[in-house]
């Protein structure tokens, strides 16, 4: 099998589910572990994604922060993979921002992806990415040049206990990065790194020359 986000050839377990890669530091999941479509719904709908909780809205309110902090309401934006609970989205409408919103689940419009954005939010959603590669390509495209791109997921480090970590625990997290992998993600496709936490990071995409 090789890597999903760059393609070389995973040889190293980290366990009887995932591979290291040594070129780009990700976990990845062997395929032969990945759910089908229906069994990947069915754990998406026991989600409780209450735009209206408070806990939910604590959960994502690093991203929604850092939107407010640094984009306008003149500005579009994407919620990309937003799920069955698009709380970023509503509290951001509440502010009179405009957001297109994306679930291949429970948005799937594709219409809603024939824009060019001047941000883009995925929350919990990178380490749901079967093709990381190409998912990050098409979301680059669909950026504009000078835009932000927000990614919430938890960034695994060696301090952690792989085995029995959470991320690791759940049956449709395939593709677990460290920082290794966003060093990688940011050289190879010339962006700069805005803000890097184990939660939250903040990637610009930059004029090309």
């Amino acid at each position: 099998m090789n890597c999903t986000l760059c393609d070389a050839q995973l040889k190293v377990l980290a366990d009887e589910y995932y591979f290291i890669c040594d070129t780009c530091g990700a976990y990845v999941k062997d395929k032969k572990h990945y759910l089908g479509s229906s069994e990947e719904k069915c754990r998406y709908n026991e989600h409780n994604n209450d735009v209206n909780d408070a806990g939910y809205q604590n959960f994502t309110s690093p991203i929604t922060n850092a939107i407010l902090a640094s984009c306008t309401n003149e500005q579009l934006g994407l919620d990309y993979g937003c799920g069955t609970g698009p709380v970023i989205s509503k509290q951001l409408e509440a502010k009179g921002y405009k957001v297109k919103l994306y679930d291949p689940y429970y948005y799937p419009n594709q219409d809603n992806l024939n824009h060019q954005f001047d941000y883009i939010f995925s929350c919990e959603v990178f380490e749901h990415f079967y093709h990381p590669k190409q998912e990050i390509e098409k979301l680059l495209r669909l950026l504009k040049s000078e835009g932000n791109l927000y990614i919430m997921t938890h960034l695994y480090n060696a301090e952690i206990d792989f085995k029995n970590w959470y991320y690791r625990k759940d049956p449709t997290h395939i593709f677990i990065y460290t920082i290794k992998t966003i060093d990688f993600i940011i050289s190879k496709y010339g962006l700069r790194l805005e803000k890097l936490t184990d939660r939250l990071i903040i990637i610009k995409k930059l004029p090309t020359m």
